[in-house]
């Protein structure tokens, strides 16, 4: 049922969202070199890796320029990226994932592979028996807040409750903490 609702939810998304998508599109064409869509290799169900998309915003080679990790102010960030952010729409190529089958719309973040030493063997093994998801329990109670050992808590928490109810409850926490907390 969970595939069934992720394929449908993220096909009737994509196709009302096309007219956004084409005009963040242009936005990132216009304003910086480099391509549209940021793809990253990251972890997915069962630790196999899949290829993730998000909308690019960070200026092209980004990744050369400074660390993994973004800080506040970071100036590699565009200003259609701060924005994208910001509203979190750049996270949207991702329903392409979940429509591919690489991901859900509700599960743990996919980590990139560089994460797992955050992880006891066993926590590794619980996280990733799951697809990984557009959003999940931390980003839809603590954002960006919680530390990375409150967001292990909180998708593993996830993944010894997993249901259509608790994943309907996260769709309906994240939409409101996108629309009226800012970004993750």
């Amino acid at each position: 049922m969970k595939r069934v609702f992720d394929f449908i939810v993220s096909l009737v998304s994509l196709i009302l969202l096309f007219p956004f998508i084409l005009l963040i599109s242009l936005a990132i064409i216009i304003e910086s070199k480099g391509g549209v869509f940021f793809v990253q290799e990251r972890v997915g169900q069962f630790a196999k890796p899949f290829r993730m998309y998000k909308f690019r915003s960070m200026v092209a080679g980004a990744s050369e320029k400074g660390p993994y990790f973004t800080a506040k102010g970071d100036s590699r960030i565009t200003k259609v990226g701060a924005f994208l952010r910001k509203t979190s729409l750049d996270e949207l190529p991702q329903l392409l994932n979940v429509l591919k089958g690489d991901m859900s719309l509700v599960g743990p973040r996919p980590d990139v592979f560089a994460q797992r030493s955050n992880y006891t063997q066993e926590e590794w093994d619980k996280r990733t028996c799951v697809k990984p998801g557009i959003t999940g329990l931390a980003q839809a109670t603590i954002r960006n807040v919680g530390g990375e050992g409150k967001r292990t808590a909180l998708d593993l928490e996830y993944v010894d409750n997993i249901s259509f109810g608790l994943d309907l409850k996260i769709l309906f926490l994240t939409i409101k903490q996108v629309l009226f907390k800012g970004s993750f």
